[in-house]
């Protein structure tokens, strides 16, 4: 029996899903009904300086960390626990508001025809420009409130609404200020190559980038990543090389936006590359998925672009013969309002036929490999204690439950930081 206070026991959880089947993210081809997740039912998890320290049987785990001695005790009431969700693609830093697009999609304008007009990307650059530091960290802090709330504890963000270097560090500077002390670890990408910016052509933007922007970010030493979209109307993929390979040399790790609208080559980059992720992946072919897994490159899939898009969702039968899932995230920007990592597993299984443990994995571990951080998205001794309670009776409801939020509390390095009052 532990007297040491210093530990949080969540006990009396129904199902506890501890991560997929197979930690290398791959399960051999298996029919769907094949076990994806590990759980374990009527268990426990100890968490102790921000770790798990121990999983097993609730009734023994309760034994040896009486709830009555530790600092933080909740019973689950038979509901499930997942790991913290990892949302591994955001622009969630920006101003301005383009509600007024989304009606316009409705009435028929593609994206790339109101790009060409001035909004878009470049109308949300004209904002970012004019808006205040301060404002811009309150308005993220606000975004990650709400992300947490529906389980996120780990988000990526990306810079590109400023397309000059002042602006691109200002958005850094505010993605880490946002970050601090907040309970969501937030994981800052550098990407200035976002589009191109008014009244410049492609090759000396990318050259300014890469002279100029580049080296600023590395002097700052915020961001981790660099992005760029590669893309018909944005950047081609020896303009795309260019920005990647510099970044690299700037000592950032490359990811990439492919194939959103058409398929140029983004995902044979981001494999010669060695990137962390490729993302979007809307118009990939079997052998670009298969390219993708063979180079060790995680992808990632948007099913909330598709969504808002009104396109076609990302194949997964690819992703199905090799016995794996891409990880899934929100894509949350004023084109793709979603913060909630549930209602992105809903439009996975809806709109791509995964099953909703596939989903779970998908926005947990495998979301996690795609920023580098392999120890997030598990629930094991050793893992951070980032640990998703659902007010639900199995992790089927996350996506099952998509007019509302399945989570009930949510536990950020073994503190209890949403729920409880």
């Amino acid at each position: 029996m532990s007297t040491n206070a210093n530990y949080t026991i969540v006990h009396g959880i129904g199902e506890l899903v501890t991560g997929p089947a197979d930690r290398g993210g791959e399960r051999g081809p298996e029919p769907p009904d094949e076990p994806v997740l590990v759980r374990e039912e009527g268990a426990a998890v100890v968490a102790s300086g921000g770790k798990v320290v121990a999983t097993g049987p609730s009734d023994e785990l309760v034994r040896e960390y009486p709830p009555e001695n530790a600092a933080t005790a909740i019973y689950a009431e038979g509901n499930p626990v997942l790991p913290g969700f990892v949302d591994p693609h955001t622009h969630a830093v920006f101003a301005g508001d383009r509600s007024d697009e989304f009606e316009a999609k409705l009435r028929g304008k593609s994206y790339q025809e109101i790009l060409a007009e001035g909004g878009g990307i470049l109308r949300t650059v004209r904002a970012v420009r004019e808006a205040e530091e301060d404002d811009l960290v309150a308005s993220l802090r606000e975004h990650l409130d709400v992300m947490l709330a529906h389980g996120t504890t780990t988000v990526e963000v990306k810079s590109g609404y400023g397309l000059e270097s002042e602006t691109e560090l200002e958005l850094l500077s505010a993605i880490e200020r946002a970050g601090a002390g907040h309970p969501v670890d937030v994981v800052p990408t550098f990407m200035g190559a976002h589009a191109v910016p008014e009244g410049s052509e492609a090759d000396a933007y990318v050259e300014r980038v890469v002279e100029d922007q580049l080296p600023a970010v590395e002097k700052q030493g915020i961001a981790e990543f660099c992005d760029v979209f590669c893309e018909e109307g944005a950047f081609s993929v020896e303009q795309s090389r260019r920005v990647l390979e510099a970044g690299i040399d700037h000592g950032l790790t490359p990811k990439i936006h492919a194939d959103e609208f058409a398929t140029i080559g983004g995902t044979d980059l981001a494999a010669d590359l060695g990137a962390a992720s490729a993302d979007h992946l809307l118009q990939s072919e079997s052998s670009d998925v298969e390219r993708l897994l063979s180079a060790g490159v995680t992808p990632v899939v948007l099913p909330g672009t598709a969504f808002g898009l009104g396109g076609e969702y990302p194949d997964l039968e690819p992703y199905r013969r090799r016995g794996t899932v891409p990880a899934v995230g929100t894509d949350f920007n004023p084109n793709c309002y979603a913060r909630s990592m549930g209602f992105s597993a809903t439009l996975a299984c809806v709109g791509m036929g995964m099953t909703p443990a596939e989903a779970v994995v998908g926005i947990t571990s495998r979301a996690a490999g795609a920023i580098d951080r392999p120890e997030r998205g598990i629930i094991e001794p050793g893992a951070p204690a980032d640990l998703v309670v659902l007010g639900a009776p199995s992790y089927r409801h996350l996506a099952y439950d998509y007019d509302g939020n399945a989570v009930d509390r949510v536990l950020k390095g073994g503190k209890l930081v949403v729920g409880g009052g």
